[in-house]
């Protein structure tokens, strides 16, 4: 299936068992997760690489105490780890593969970098200063497995840390929650009823819904474009159907979403959260960090993991054409673009042009058709329904941001006073920067439309939406002025 007006592919069939293909690939039907479950072990090769990550977490499988736990990675990896790019070539055509050794050599190079801030950390101390330097057995491969899998040479949300880091405990099981457990974890993570895999986990069980969410959104798109000719009414109720699976999807990330408070507490984050920071803004590295042997010796500096980097919610911001401040805030949400599988990054591209192209904003919100004398009342009803689904669209895009800045709250302002997210945005501002953009975008519809008042209201449910983003959004202006001014920073 592909995108209107374009030559980007959407796959329906993932074709799990080719290798030639991408892991991450976008599809109708697993969404923005891999194509297939996730590559568990490495191939013989690299015995060395898998022997030193069973041997990395604080604690180990077996429950016995690992080389973070006592500050002896660094030492491992100069001691034990050899330089395996050259095996790294055999692999070169088999893109599964190449994504789990890039997971893994970038989850051998945070823990290698930030082992001496984890250090200070559970001493109760100051991050102080990560390593600047990474050696060649770890810089080399990174590289050459970043280059060949489509990311950055450092660990990222998708296809390292989280969406390409679960295993099935029961192979005939699924995707079901109780049966996912971690393959890599830095702190206590291989237990998957600790905080860390309550983290990890939480978020492929959100993008497990993401299926719907890309069908949803080729099933409007086909509609914008009306290839087959539908007449207006047969169009517009194929693009309200489109928009139902869209909101029915976001609902169900949203509900998951919430079961992150249960499964990973707000006191335990900060204890793995150290391993997932970057190297961009953050103070451990003010210099950046010399790869042994690239880049001529120069410093590189990259973003840190983060769930800013899932694709649903930019999908989202493309589709519903969600007009973000210019601000230096939204120039950081345009630099996360690039932390993202090389084909959700074309996907988002073409999804926004076409959209742009097709109207789909114009098309859904249709201002002004109810003074057409020759609109039909099921016309008429037609519309009310493209707008109610759209607000609800809308919606559920601040529901979603919402419950992140609280956990942003929750897990983070109340806990430490390290003033960046791990991606490297500042922690207070930039959250709230797209969560404000959201309400204000739903505010100038529903006064655009008369959502709330005469012929074309939508009813009271949309009446109790308007009244909660009214009172988010003030409450929201209250916390980070109090936030910004506890630490001293710009509200701005």
């Amino acid at each position: 299936m592909f995108i209107p007006k374009s030559s980007f592919e959407v796959l329906e069939d993932t074709r799990p068992s080719d290798a030639s293909l991408p892991a991450f690939m976008a599809s109708t039907t697993r969404g923005f997760l891999a194509r297939m479950d996730p590559i568990v072990v490495l191939p013989p090769e690299f015995e060395a690489v898998e022997t030193l990550l069973q041997a990395m977490p604080v604690r180990t499988q077996s429950g016995k105490p690992g080389l973070l736990a006592t500050g002896q990675l660094g030492d491992a990896v100069q001691q034990n780890l050899p330089d395996l790019t050259d095996q790294v070539e055999k692999y070169h055509d088999n893109l599964p593969v190449m994504n789990a050794l890039y997971r893994d050599y970038t989850f051998l190079a945070s823990a290698y970098l930030l082992e001496p801030c984890h250090m200070r950390f559970i001493k109760g101390e100051p991050y102080g200063l990560g390593r600047s330097f990474l050696p060649a057995q770890l810089s080399r491969p990174i590289v050459r497995c970043a280059e060949l899998a489509g990311f950055k040479p450092f660990m990222e949300y998708a296809g390292s840390y989280a969406l390409f880091n679960y295993r099935l405990e029961d192979p005939n099981a699924g995707l079901e929650y109780s049966n996912l457990r971690l393959i890599r974890a830095f702190e206590n993570g291989l237990d998957p009823t600790s905080s860390e895999a309550g983290f990890v986990l939480v978020h492929v069980d959100m993008v497990k819904n993401s299926g719907p969410l890309v069908h949803g959104t080729m099933a409007c798109l086909q509609a914008l474009a009306n290839a087959d000719g539908l007449s207006s009414q047969k169009q517009r109720q194929t693009f309200n159907e489109g928009l139902r699976t869209i909101v029915d999807s976001m609902q169900k990330v949203n509900n998951v979403m919430e079961t992150m408070w249960m499964k990973s507490k707000p006191r335990s984050y900060t204890s793995f959260r150290t391993f997932i920071f970057g190297i961009t803004s953050q103070s451990m590295f003010p210099d950046g960090v010399v790869y042994e042997g690239i880049n001529d010796g120069k410093p590189l500096s990259f973003r840190g993991e983060s769930g800013a980097n899932d694709t649903m919610i930019p999908l989202m911001d493309n589709f519903l054409q969600i007009q973000m401040p210019d601000t230096p805030l939204t120039e950081i949400l345009r630099d996360f673009r690039d932390y993202r599988p090389s084909n959700h990054r074309q996907f988002l591209v073409e999804v926004k042009k076409c959209c742009e192209e097709l109207g789909a904003k114009d098309f859904a919100l249709a201002v002004g058709i109810e003074r057409d004398a020759s609109t039909t009342s099921e016309e008429l009803d037609l519309v009310k329904d493209s707008r109610r689904l759209w607000l609800q669209g809308l919606n559920q895009v601040r529901d979603f941001r919402w419950r992140h800045w609280c956990f942003a709250r929750e897990y983070i302002l109340k806990q430490t006073s390290h003033p960046t997210a791990t991606g490297g945005s500042p922690i207070v501002t930039w959250l709230p920067n797209q969560l404000q953009a959201v309400m204000e975008e739903m505010t100038e519809i529903c006064d655009t439309v008369g959502a709330r008042a005469g012929p074309m209201e939508l009813g009271p449910e949309y009446e109790d939406i308007m009244d909660q983003v009214e009172r988010q959004n003030q409450s929201l202006r209250k916390e980070v002025e109090k936030y910004c001014q506890e630490r001293g920073v710009n509200s701005h």
